[in-house]
């Protein structure tokens, strides 16, 4: 049987039971009941005629390897061919296709890196969604293990989770090795971080490279012997020895195979000894090179090593330094400082003074790559240089011995900062490239890690975490953005006297506070705040602190489904009040946003008590507007957007809708000449989400769509589809854009489902939608499944009385059930008020009107009177309201009117189900045009 037959959902119940998931499995996993997952296992048994369930997986296997592209491996390409190692790839290849975690051990320079590359590049193809590599040798944080395997993996940071998290949700499914290299320096990172991951992510396995293992549940220990060289002149150690021999020079004579053999009997077999050996052998021969390592093993053979492998290594380096000629020992320790590769430039700043000049850096480089303890890889940008973590800890040692490491450091400091300084202008000006940060990232962490702990070095080390935290932000890295933030703010609080101090802390905090904003924190919005006010009021800034404590004040209100703890009202009344006490003295922004925190507090308090006065939703809507004034005068765009949202709100529990969409609307205009700092950046996304939903509200689908087209195009939400797409999606579901809907549900439900099916206002809303398209098409499985999704996405009072209604009515309606659907829709809209009020009161009062002329209610007259009341300056809703009274009074002309409104109004469903319902003459057009849209008759 062609897999042709096979329909959407059995092709999905097929992949997972190629997982050997259970029926009551994948009834969770797609949201269906188990006997529908019984029917689709019998219909698939039949189609693909198979004998049992096993043979279904077996199946699904194949079709999953005929069908899915090749993953592009993500591993680096070696300079030099892999030599030897036969037994011990094939058992860690074995290893990695069958343990969940694999750790290769060994000593430094023992050939751990190189194993794991080829064992990798060997398994790739077992893997279907790929190998990817991380070196960890640069990083030098214990947290920033999740930050670098994220970037290695291609996953973002999403707004309301750590990278830690969104690494664990992109991962879950995924069937990958992930080669984590140089675990060793920050262990303490890796261990918790791969236990977590491991458990999350059940067809994940992991090879890592350390010199101990990781101490994790998982693990699986593979030590890794030096290469062999018991055979004499055939040993591994002797090829490899012989291979990079004559990679540099004239090939070693193979009568001589056997004494090379004894020289790499000495050296242990350690790999990295052998080929620095190797890359003396054109210079100086086998005697000298025999004579040279024999005075050095002697030298060491009484040292204090842990291990005899290491002082093989530690031999073969003492002595290739030991050969340099002065100068090239000097650069040799020095560029050690730099974690990623180099340019000649670079070392130039950080290595040219005595007794180096510029010169001698330059000619210094090729000589150390020539004698291997570079490696240098030609680019369009110019040569890059990098040194072997070992090699580098080697050089670190070294710059110590010779009291040159707080200089080498301060150059390396030094040019970190004129780099962040410069990546931060070019940000400025639009004409910066990510490649200049990504090759810069490392060393300006490196530099900042070890600067940080310096007194003297306290200044700078605030500039650029200052720095760093504005370049991570542009690049959406918005949990490294957050903690340079609070480290520039704690590092000025510790640096008072040397160029900075509190006042800077409290700058450095807000935005802290506005990244933490971009990420949906509302926790760490209010404690940042708070934090700043704090630091504020130590810098003597009694006004700055004002206006940070009615911030906290204005959060707690304004993003309360962003806290984990909603702060109490007694808490954030406490919080108000210091901020008012702080404020006083006239300064036009510290009043502005006093006022918007008070109209907040204010907007909050009503919205939550339906049926409040009337004289409460004006003076809610006057403290707002006293808000915007104050705002506007202070010349603060932000902040001008911040009370305009407010004043939408207070517009919205007043019941105008359009004064509240005129708000919103302003809201984009104003922050459209704003550069794209944090808050500006924090506000932006709000004002695109919240226009797109009040012009929703006011039936101008268009507009709605454009600014769901931007908000879904923000780069803050390349990893959180279901938030970039819920608005697009109700939009195109209202205009019954069927083709655009589906396409965009499949991308905002794999999203939902990487972000740990988040809750929000927008997304119950959202898969509502897709929910009602489906329903449209006459797919009711398909309906199902999406309201099982509504259920986990939204809320229950919500969907029940908001939005749900809404939806399931036009549903009903669409397949001739009106009086279905006047049920749905049967609370007055003063019973609902709470939840149609913002965007669904104009949808709902004009489809209830509708639902009475078509279900023949004796009160539908009335109901339409009083709907244009209410929906006037609504095309959509107007145009409904046209129908339904096109209906009542059997007006085909003012029906067909209604359908030309409808298209105008960018609402192509509305305007074919008008020519469906205007009777026999004009139904086949109506067909027609729904079909084109992909739905169906009702």
């Amino acid at each position: 049987m062609s897999t042709s037959a096979i329909s959407v959902r059995e092709s999905e119940v097929l992949a997972l039971l190629g997982e050997h998931l259970s029926n009551a499995e994948i009834s969770s996993r797609l949201f269906i009941s188990v006997r529908t997952v019984e029917s689709h296992v019998s219909a698939l048994l039949r189609k693909l005629d198979v004998a049992d369930r096993r043979a279904l997986a077996r199946r699904a296997a194949e079709l999953a390897r005929a069908e899915r592209p090749r993953p592009v491996s993500a591993l680096p390409t070696p300079l030099t061919a892999f030599v030897g190692r036969v037994r011990e790839r094939a058992e860690l290849a074995e290893a990695v296709k069958t343990r969940r975690q694999v750790t290769a051990v060994g000593p430094g320079g023992v050939g751990k890196t190189r194993l794991a590359l080829a064992v990798a590049a060997e398994a790739a193809g077992d893997f279907a969604d790929g190998v990817w590599f991380v070196d960890l040798a640069p990083v030098l944080d214990p947290g920033r293990v999740g930050a670098a395997v994220a970037a290695a993996v291609g996953v973002g940071e999403q707004p309301g989770r750590g990278i830690d998290e969104a690494v664990l949700a992109a991962l879950a499914d995924r069937q990958g090795l992930l080669v984590l290299d140089n675990c060793e320096q920050i262990r303490d990172g890796v261990a918790p971080f791969l236990e977590r991951l491991l458990v999350a992510c059940p067809r994940l396995r992991v090879l890592a490279t350390s010199r101990a293992r990781m101490m994790v549940p998982f693990e699986w220990v593979f030590p890794v012997p030096p290469l062999s060289f018991a055979d004499g002149g055939d040993s591994e150690a002797v090829t490899l020895f012989m291979e990079r021999a004559a990679a540099v020079g004239r090939p070693p004579d193979p009568a001589v195979r056997e004494r090379i053999a004894a020289l790499c009997e000495r050296l242990d077999g350690m790999a990295l000894a052998i080929e620095l050996a190797a890359a003396r052998w054109p210079t100086l021969g086998l005697d000298g090179l025999t004579a040279g390592l024999s005075d050095q093993l002697r030298i060491l053979a009484g040292g204090p090593r842990a291990d005899d492998r290491h002082r093989s290594v530690r031999a073969a380096l003492d002595w290739s330094h030991d050969l340099l000629e002065p100068c090239d020992r000097a650069l040799l320790r020095r560029i050690s400082v730099f974690a990623m590769p180099f340019t000649a430039d670079a070392a130039t700043e950080v290595a040219a003074f005595a007794p180096l000049d510029p010169a001698a850096v330059a000619d210094g480089l090729g000589r150390l790559a020539e004698q291997s303890l570079l490696t240098a890889t030609p680019s369009a940008a110019g040569t890059r240089y990098q040194a072997l973590e070992t090699i580098r800890q080697y050089g670190t040692e070294r710059l110590a011995d010779a009291a040159e490491l707080t200089d080498v450091r301060s150059r390396h400091l030094g040019r970190c900062l004129a780099g962040a300084t410069a990546l931060t202008a070019a940000e400025a000006e639009g004409t910066d490239r990510p490649a200049r940060f990504d090759a810069l990232a490392e060393d300006m962490r490196a530099a900042l890690a070890w600067a940080a702990g310096r007194p003297e070095q306290r200044a700078d080390a605030y500039r650029l975490a200052l720095a760093m935290g504005e370049l991570t932000f542009a690049r959406n890295l918005l949990g490294e953005a957050q903690q340079r933030f609070e480290q520039a703010a704690a590092l000025a609080g510790e640096g008072e006297g040397a160029g900075v101090g509190a006042g800077d802390g409290a700058a450095a905090l807000r935005q802290a506070a506005a990244v933490a904003g971009c990420r949906r924190l509302g926790d760490d919005m209010l404690r940042l705040h708070r934090a700043a006010a704090e630091a504020a009021r130590r810098a003597g800034d009694t006004i700055g602190a004002g206006r940070d404590l009615s911030a906290a004040a204005t959060v707690a209100y304004r993003f309360s489904s962003e806290f984990t703890r909603v702060p109490t009202a007694d808490e954030v009344t406490a919080v108000l009040a210091e901020a008012r006490q702080l404020s006083e003295g006239g300064d036009p922004a510290a009043e502005a946003a006093l006022a918007l925190a008070e109209a907040a507090v204010l907007a909050d308090a009503f919205g939550a008590v339906q049926g409040a006065a009337d004289n409460t939703a004006h003076e809610t809507v006057e403290l707002a507007e006293h808000a915007v004034e104050l705002a506007g005068r202070a010349g603060d765009p932000v902040a001008e957007s911040a009370a305009l949202d407010a004043l939408s709100g207070a517009l919205t529990w007043a019941g105008d809708s359009f004064g509240a969409a005129a708000a919103a609307r302003r809201r984009i205009d104003v922050l459209r000449p704003v550069p794209g700092t944090p808050a500006a950046t924090h506000e932006r996304m709000d004002a695109l989400a919240m226009a797109a939903g009040t012009a929703l509200g006011v039936g101008d689908l268009p507009q709605a769509r454009r600014w769901g087209r931007q908000l879904a195009d923000q780069p803050l939400f390349a990893e959180v589809g279901h938030h970039a797409m819920s608005w697009l999606l109700i939009a195109d579901a209202f205009a019954g854009r069927a083709e655009e809907v589906l396409a965009g549900s499949t991308e905002f439900l794999d999203a939902w489902r990487r972000s740990g099916r988040q809750r929000s206002f927008s997304l119950g809303p959202a898969a509502a939608s897709v929910a009602m398209i489906h329903g449209l098409r006459g797919d009711h499985e398909a309906r199902a499944h999406w309201l099982a999704v509504v259920d986990r996405a939204g809320t229950t009072s919500e969907h029940r009385h908001g939005y749900g209604a809404v939806f399931d009515a036009l549903v009903l309606l669409h397949h001739g059930d009106p009086d279905a659907a006047l049920v749905r829709l049967a609370p007055e809209p003063d019973e609902v008020w709470k939840w149609v009020s913002w965007i669904w009161l104009h949808w709902y009062v004009a489809l209830r009107a509708e639902a009475s002329v078509l279900a023949g209610h004796p009160d539908a007259r009335n109901r339409i009177a009083a709907a244009r009341r209410t929906v006037t300056g609504n095309p959509v809703a107007t145009a409904q309201l046209d129908r339904a009274e096109g209906l009542l009074d059997g007006d085909v002309t003012r029906q067909l009117a209604a359908a030309a409104a409808f298209d105008a109004a960018g609402c192509p469903y509305q305007a074919a189900r008008t020519l469906l319902l205007a009777g026999p003459a004009h139904a086949e057009d109506g067909s027609a045009a729904l079909a084109r849209l992909g739905l169906t008759g009702g």
